[in-house]
């Protein structure tokens, strides 16, 4: 079919405007979903509130911006009685703009053909890529065809190198109208070192670029979302932190951070807890469905309840939501020009429900003709974005079929010359796999963390968790970029009764009075949901704040798995060390409770120490998490920090409080006991279990050298090597289970590196391989106790 044919079928009647409308009160009113054309596809909804005047490319029109909030009120009495005191950072009145779009945004000759070289640059790279692929030149090959229209609004609406941009795989014309080349889209599909998206570690279609603000993309579908909140509540907090206002040359006043996201991805969780962040705090979020129908080969009838995203969201408040056809270019350039203006002027997020196609299979590991039929593929075909955009600029007279063809024969050439260059670019050398893995400009192992030898201790003894409540306290005061949050941290999120309540300040009490002396914009309360924590979090380490989160308990991390496994851990190495995240995560861990049972005595810290990039810390007593935790802040990478629930306030670990640049490095193990007969090396709680184990060896005549890691990622294997060339038997215990657990690691390290110095095999106390029981005698079971190492003591020492 013709581009002009495809116009007639397509193009709306001359002077005629899109149609508006509001969101239908009655349910059995709205028409059904359809797959039949864009006649059902470009209205757009929007909640009723003053209207603004403004235009579109082509034709004045009318829009209606969403209306404010009523403000939440805040004690003054309270904000006054803390002098310096941040206000809460709640949903704030902003007035809407008067103008919402600018003065005129209509698209000049010149601007629609640049629009449309955009677009066709888009769809020949992916034919391109496609070829390559085929001719087994590259190794994978996603395409964002269908996409191309919406896009290119997108990029000529939002700003490189200002605005943010968290995008998703199918999003290559708005990467290069933002002004990534050609080039360098090839230089991803071959694998080239010169890649500026991941230098050859990441599959094509994975964007990033430093230069242009677009922040490292992952596989993972829907993760980007809780972290493009982050980046713009980075902005938000960084607003409302005082210290910060003069510091922040890399934030604007006005950005956005533009998120994207397919049909499919609506389904995941973090969709939804992105969406409560960003309309709670009214953050500059743009979100842009990019709704092609399938999610691989599942329709979106079947992921989602009446198979209309938009239809479900429109009742969140501060939400700018607007629906149109994708594959239109102009009706693109109006609806994304609107949502960045409702964004830009500070009114909160919005959202773009924009209906595309998908003419190609989901990848080239795809054959759509499995699951569509021809009806439907021939039907999506006559909706092509650069056809339909071609024949408008035809029909207008913005330029005559030989001038188009003329463009089309230049972008061919340019696809082309860029493919031979991109072919003939060096491949990564194999010695580089290993950089990145960790910050290469902060060595938290290094001397320059080490003050721990001959450090001045004052006061009255304090638990553990008064002294990592005092580092908190003093870090904070040193850098104003640290900010902490999790579930039930703060002191009092209404901060109108700070002065009437003693304050929670976490279960645990580990984060009391933070919120008090440094206001609600740097410790605040997170929803109850840990990825959007870890997410979030993300985000914000990537804009230079230093968040230091709070998971409540290990036994829920799990729902923040993927954005510390996928996300947090691999983000500088999966840029080649454009991007980092040096997020801290502070978790109370372990048993010994009497009463955790099941899901609040949980270890498993072996999940994370195999994660690369992943710093883990695991301190056994007061003095040594005082200083641990004060690395973990100043160093540069994410850092998982445990901290043993039975350990909190034991009077054995107290101590003194230290100076305040008191810090131990990483990998820097502890001799606690000296011995000659048989080491232990260990970790937690199992450190108080083993000296009173080697206290009763020790009447038997069995004299005992026990090791704290104190670090588990990376761990001091000069410490390691040097108890067992002294003692020529060893112990290895923890908490973990026994099977599979961080003590099998270490010894069988040992077993490799130091066999000719043992005098007996490596023995392991671990726990049952099973779970927590409630019942104490059942616990007791389960856990290591001091009878199971001193039986270990007695039976190594007489192998």
């Amino acid at each position: 079919m013709s581009d002009l044919k495809v116009l007639k079928l397509v193009r709306k009647p001359k002077g005629e405007t899109p149609e508006r409308v509001d969101a239908p009160k009655d349910k059995k009113s709205q028409p059904a979903p359809t797959r039949s054309g864009p006649q059902s596809l470009s209205q757009p909804i929007v909640k009723p509130a003053p209207e603004i005047p403004t235009r579109s490319p082509l034709k004045d029109k009318t829009i209606q911006a969403a209306p404010s909030p009523r403000p939440v009120p805040v004690s003054n009495s309270a904000a006054a009685a803390q002098p310096g005191r941040a206000a809460e950072p709640q949903p704030r009145q902003r007035p809407a703009p008067e103008v919402v779009g600018g003065d005129d945004p209509g698209l000049s000759p010149k601007e629609m053909l640049g629009m449309y070289r955009m677009m066709y640059l888009s769809r020949r790279l992916d034919d391109k890529e496609i070829q390559l692929k085929n001719q087994n030149k590259i190794f994978f090959q996603i395409s964002g065809a269908g996409h191309e229209a919406i896009l290119v609004a997108a990029g000529m609406a939002l700003k490189p190198g200002y605005d943010w941009f968290y995008p998703y795989y199918r999003d290559r014309a708005l990467c290069l109208q933002l002004g990534m080349t050609p080039l360098e889209q090839l230089l991803a599909a071959v694998g080239s070192e010169s890649d500026p998206n991941s230098h050859g570690r990441q599959m094509p279609s994975h964007w990033g670029s430093k230069k242009l603000n677009i922040v490292s993309q992952s596989s993972p579908t829907g993760t980007q979302l809780l972290q493009a909140v982050g980046c713009a509540e980075a902005g938000y907090r960084f607003k409302l932190i005082k210290e910060l206002k003069k510091r922040a040359s890399n934030f604007q006043k006005d950005e956005v951070t533009y998120v994207s996201l397919g049909d499919g991805t609506s389904s995941e969780g973090e969709f939804w807890e992105s969406l409560n962040t960003a309309c709670n705090l009214k953050l500059p979020v743009l979100f842009l469905l990019e709704d092609n129908g399938y999610a691989i080969s599942v329709p979106v009838e079947v992921q989602t309840p009446g198979g209309d995203v938009s239809r479900l969201i429109e009742n969140f408040p501060n939400l700018y939501l607007q629906r149109c056809d994708g594959t239109d270019a102009l009706e693109s350039y109006g609806v994304m020009q609107r949502a960045a203006a409702y964004c830009r002027a500070g009114n909160g997020p919005a959202f773009v429900h924009a209906k595309v196609i998908r003419p190609y299979s989901h990848s080239l590991s795809d054959d759509e003709r499995l699951y569509r039929p021809v009806e439907e593929r021939t039907a999506d075909a006559e909706r092509d974005p650069v056809k339909r955009f071609g024949a408008v600029l035809i029909e207008e007279g913005v330029v005559t079929e030989d001038e188009l063809q003329r463009i089309k024969d230049e972008i061919d050439r340019e696809v082309n010359e860029a493919t031979d260059q991109a072919l003939a670019s060096p491949q990564p050398s194999p010695e580089t796999v290993k950089l990145h893995v960790f910050s290469p400009d902060v060595d938290p192992t290094s001397r320059e963390f080490d003050t721990e030898e001959g450090a001045e201790l004052s006061g009255n003894p304090g638990t553990m968790v008064d002294l990592i409540n005092r580092c908190l306290h003093t870090e904070m005061g040193r850098n104003p970029r640290v900010i902490v949050f999790g579930e039930d941290i703060a002191d009092c999120s209404r901060e109108e009764f700070l002065d009437q309540v003693k304050g929670k300040g976490g279960v645990f009490k580990v984060t009391a009075n933070l919120q008090r002396k440094f206001g609600s914009a740097r410790v605040f309360n997170s929803p109850l949901a840990e990825a959007n924590i870890v997410g979030r979090a993300t985000g914000m380490a990537t804009r230079g704040l230093k968040p230091v989160v709070e998971i409540q308990f290990f036994d829920y991390i799990w729902p923040a798995m993927h954005q510390i496994r996928n996300e947090l851990a691999v983000l500088r190495w999966r840029s080649g060390g454009e991007w980092k995240a040096p997020v801290v995560m502070r978790v109370p861990v372990g048993g010994y409770l009497k009463g955790g049972a099941v899901y609040h005595s949980q270890s498993g810290v072996s999940t994370f120490t195999q994660i690369p990039g992943l710093r883990v810390i695991y301190p056994s007593n007061a003095l040594d998490a005082n200083g641990l935790l004060r690395t973990a802040i100043r160093c540069d990478d994410p850092v998982l920090f445990l901290e043993h629930k039975h350990l909190y306030r034991q009077a054995y670990n107290k101590s003194q409080y230290p100076p305040d640049d008191f810090m131990i490095p990483f990998g820097k193990a502890r001799t606690v006991r000296e011995g000659t007969d048989l080491s232990i090396i260990t970790y937690g709680a199992l450190v108080q279990r083993s000296l009173v184990a080697a206290r009763q060896a020790e009447q038997q005549g069995i004299n005992v050298e026990i090791v704290d890691l104190r670090s588990l990622q990376p761990y001091d294997w000069n410490a390691v090597e040097a108890t067992v060339r002294k003692t020529n038997r060893v112990i290895v215990a923890h908490e973990d289970s026994l099977s599979w657990g961080y003590g099998a690691e270490i010894a069988a390290r040992i077993s490799n590196e130091l066999f000719e110095y043992l005098d007996a095999p490596v023995r392991r106390v671990g726990a049952l391989d099973t779970f927590v029981a409630y019942a104490p005698i059942l616990e007791d079971a389960i856990l290591p106790q001091v009878g199971d190492v001193v039986k270990a003591i007695e039976e190594l020492r007489s192998y």
